[in-house]
């Protein structure tokens, strides 16, 4: 039957005949069904039609049209088997075309990182290498600070003659430290971060990514940054490399008395970092979380104390001390009071501030546990809390004992933070205005960049933009949307927004959808509320052109980014994701959720103390409606994309903007 079928419509076998001699009468055929009992008198024939008479020689032409309409149907069928076939072999074969893509990008980028990495890897373990020394009493503080600056002077030339020697003793290690004498000529900055988190050993908020992403950029620049973290029993210990506890006895003052820590020591990205783990107190830093309890201050106070007593105890001199929002504030009062006459005179401090939210009110009395004396700093001009003045606050005593305050805000003026921003710390702020600055956030552009991107079809860049358009047939592809290159595509990446928002958003996506642009939005938050509202929002509109992923997905965020032509942003001063600044490199426009909004481009004190890229994202896309934008993309679609390139070509990663005023800072307090 199957060889019949496929068979040429020439070569079927004829017919058989049907002979009408042999043909019983038709009354005789006749279906009991049709309610008619016959008898052998009855002339059926009488009241049929005359057409039956042709019955054999109509059913032959059936026969042959069904058999032909088969044939046809199978020949049909084969066709678009082989056209999927074909179209499968394509995929399979852009499929193979791309991971050989991928694994030479890969190939390409570890080349080059590796290089750097192990350069800055073997340098940070010289530098920890070092302190083991000092704390074992191999060598004094002098030599120490000889080896430092050596190895700080060095690092190519160090990388490519001691990498060999670092799985030594160090007694054989310290051997050829004291015979290698190439010098640098070079001269960078020795910061020390003693910081409460640090990614991706330990990750709550956006101090994490900054704290790496600057160390990161800062060591790029040929300056010497190490980490203090506590040892938090939460840790991520995956990316640190050659960790081991250093054998030697490190006490600090707590409450009264000397106790012993144990240290740990590793490198994260090329940055030397050391683990403060307390041992009588060794429940401080046990905890499932971070933050979020009770002995908070307790906690970090003793961290804090116990950071200082290691940089004495090894002998390390940095040039600069860098602390970061309450957690370790204290540091300042502690490092000016109790410190700064222990070897550490050449040192100065610098306070980051995510922002003045969070600040720690305790009652004075409770600074002595680290060695502080509570009647010389409860004071106005010191820790007193300027509202609640029976108090002190530890966030204001790094203000007032830092030589400098970062605050780390990328659409915020100075002006507006001392003002609007302060929390109650207005007063203390103004006074010390001159020595706050703001900082834009960054992102590390190794990872977050279309031209290198191995998570992206088809790269791209400012220069060549071919590749956007295939990254956006295969979001379309990935989410089930229309695939489309010319259609509008819209993201947005939503975290903490409030009731007001998701309003606007309602109307944003239920205008725009009717006109034929498409969403994605993406949940960057596990509050379960949040996505409740989202899934209720999504089946109010009951639309096609809107799709949601529910959960946190970076490699899609990357295609997301990619392949839109707009990203709608809650807030264009985004601290954990920098998705704002993301999407810039990516060649999407921004769309504030609420343009209206003081903060995304209404600036009354103007230019004050504002970082360039607030500037920038504030006079291209700042007052820019989403209708605004889909009407310049369809109706000026030249002007469109010579802004999104112009863009694209701005650097605003950590290693711009962000590292650059850092460097102006530790420069302008290492000489006061």
């Amino acid at each position: 039957m199957e060889l019949l079928l496929n068979a040429p419509l020439s070569k079927l076998p004829p017919l058989p005949k049907i002979c009408a001699t042999k043909r019983k009468p038709l009354g005789a055929r006749l279906p009991s069904c049709l309610g008619v009992e016959r008898h052998d008198d009855m002339d059926v024939h009488k009241d049929l039609p005359q057409s039956m008479d042709h019955a054999p020689k109509e059913k032959q032409n059936d026969i042959w049209q069904l058999f032909t309409e088969a044939q046809q149907n199978i020949l049909s069928l084969n066709k678009q088997r082989l056209t999927a076939l074909e179209e499968l072999d394509e995929l399979k074969r852009e499929n193979t075309a791309l991971l050989d893509r991928i694994e030479q990008l890969e190939a390409k980028m570890l080349l080059n990182t590796e290089k750097e990495m192990d350069t800055l890897s073997i340098s940070s373990e010289l530098l920890l290498r070092i302190d083991s020394m000092v704390l074992s009493g191999m060598i004094d503080n002098a030599e120490a600070s000889d080896l430092r600056r050596l190895v700080m002077n060095s690092r190519m030339s160090i990388a490519a003659n001691l990498f060999q020697n670092t799985h030594k003793k160090d007694s054989e290690l310290l051997v050829e430290l004291r015979h290698f004498s190439s010098k640098s000529k070079k001269k960078g900055f020795h910061i020390v971060h003693i910081s409460a988190e640090m990614a991706p050993v330990v990750s709550v908020g956006s101090l994490a990514s900054y704290v790496t992403g600057l160390s990161c950029a800062l060591q790029r620049k040929g300056h010497v940054v190490e980490v203090i973290l506590p040892k938090y029993a939460c840790l991520n210990l995956d990316e640190v490399q050659g960790l081991r506890e250093v054998e030697a006895e490190v006490y600090s003052f707590f409450n009264g008395q000397l106790h012993k820590n144990r240290i740990w020591t590793g490198v994260v990205f090329g940055i030397g970092v050391t683990f403060i783990q307390p041992v009588y107190y060794s429940a401080f830093f046990s905890h499932e979380r971070v933050y979020g309890y009770g002995n908070d201050f307790e906690r970090f106070t003793y961290f804090s104390r116990a950071s200082l007593d290691y940089l004495v105890k090894s002998g390390k001199k940095p040039d600069i001390v860098h602390i970061h929002n309450w957690e370790t504030s204290i540091v300042g009062p502690l490092f000016w009071d109790v410190f700064v006459n222990q070897g550490l005179e050449g040192t100065r401090i610098l306070l980051t501030c995510q922002g003045f939210d969070s600040q720690c009110l305790q009652r004075p009395e409770k600074l002595a546990l680290c060695g502080l004396d509570p009647s010389r700093l409860h004071r106005p001009d010191r820790l007193q809390d300027n509202n609640k003045t029976h108090m002190v606050n530890i966030l204001k005593g790094g203000v007032v004992y830092s030589n400098k305050v970062i605050v780390i805000a990328s659409m915020q003026t100075k002006a507006h933070l001392i003002t609007e921003l302060g929390h109650g710390m207005e007063p203390t702020l103004a006074i010390h205005k001159d020595k706050l600055l703001i900082a834009p956030y960054g992102f590390d552009k190794s990872v977050w960049d279309p031209s290198v991107d191995k998570f992206l079809p088809e790269s791209y860049s400012e220069e060549d933009m071919k590749g956007k358009s295939v990254c956006k047939i295969s979001l379309q592809k990935h989410l089930g949307l229309t695939k489309n290159a010319s259609m509008i595509l819209v993201g947005c990446m939503l975290t903490e927004v409030s009731d007001v928002y998701l309003e606007n958003l309602k109307t944003l996506v239920w205008m725009a959808s009717r006109k034929g642009i498409q969403f994605v939005f993406m949940l960057c938050s596990q509050n379960p509320g949040l996505r409740r509202e989202v899934e209720s929002l999504l089946l109010e509109l009951k639309d096609g052109n809107v799709k949601f992923i529910d959960k946190y997905d970076e490699p899609l965020l990357h295609l997301i980014l990619a392949g839109c032509d707009i990203i709608l942003c809650p807030s264009l001063d985004d601290p954990v994701l920098q998705v704002p600044l993301k999407a810039i490199k990516y060649g999407a426009g921004l769309v504030a959720l609420n343009f209206t909004d003081d903060k995304f481009g209404n600036f009354a004190d103007h230019d004050f103390g504002r970082p360039e890229v607030s500037k920038y994202i504030s006079n291209s896309f700042g007052n820019m409606s989403l209708s605004q934008a889909i009407n310049e993309i369809e109706e000026d679609p030249s002007q469109w994309n010579r802004k999104i390139t112009d863009a694209m070509a701005k650097d605003f990663s950590w290693d711009a903007e962000c590292c650059d005023i850092h460097v102006s800072a530790y420069a302008a307090i290492k000489n006061l």
